[in-house]
């Protein structure tokens, strides 16, 4: 099977929901771990795909602009939602955007181990499933999922792999696509690439030392990382 049709496998189809599937690839368990795009345009009709996969949380990465400017949309499906912003504001006087993605990824490991670590405990507590999105479900989400799929074992190029999916699940594989932002302005989102992702899981391990330990500095415990090793592998 190839890398490409090994990714058409991967999704979903859920009106008007991007880039939508099962994170638990490889050896992982299925059904437990699930990854998207905003639900901000979700359906009835694709909330009604949505319910039979019983879906107990869903965890938003967005900044509280993003949501604000367009919020999830449940349409009675019977959810937690928590809000767990991994980036700060876009213009954050602290911690602004970059423009240059590796830099954005290497943000993405300095400040978002709390938004990774609260994934984790509410896996850990409610034992999913649970849905993690971000905007496009590429960037935040992808670091998020990655950093979950190693505790849980998943070999490195698996991990590269699933990331990359994310690719023909937006269109990516075909080159930019545009986009508007929160503010209403215009950009471009790139195609994800793996020197990005490896770039933030090295600048987590350069901070930490390990995956284990940036989860155990953010918050999680010892109990929460085996109980998530548990549910993925058993």
């Amino acid at each position: 099977m190839t890398a490409r049709e090994f990714d058409a496998a991967a999704f979903l189809d859920i009106p008007d929901v991007r880039n939508f599937r099962d994170a638990a690839c490889g050896v992982l368990r299925p059904g437990l771990l699930y990854r998207s795009a905003t639900l901000a345009a979700l359906t009835p009709e694709g909330a009604r795909r949505l319910k039979p996969l019983g879906i107990r949380t869903v965890i938003d990465l967005r900044t509280h602009a993003e949501l604000a400017a367009a919020p999830d949309q449940h349409h009675g499906l019977d959810h937690t939602y928590l809000h767990q912003p991994l980036l700060p504001e876009r213009f954050d006087r602290e911690h602004p955007w970059p423009s240059d993605q590796f830099a954005t990824y290497r943000l993405m490991a300095e400040v978002g181990g709390g938004a990774v670590a609260a994934t984790v405990r509410r896996l850990a507590s409610g034992g999913g499933p649970i849905l993690v999105h971000c905007a496009v479900g590429k960037d935040r989400t992808g670091l998020t999922i990655a950093v979950i799929q190693h505790l849980a074992g998943l070999p490195d190029a698996d991990i590269t792999a699933d990331y990359l999916r994310s690719n023909p699940g937006l269109g990516l594989d075909r080159g930019p696509v545009p986009y508007t932002d929160e503010f209403g302005e215009q950009h471009v989102s790139h195609p994800a690439e793996a020197d990005r992702l490896h770039t933030a899981l090295d600048r987590i391990r350069e901070l930490h030392g390990s995956i284990t330990a940036y989860l155990l500095t953010h918050g999680a415990t010892e109990s929460d990382l085996t109980t998530v090793r548990h549910l993925l592998t058993a």
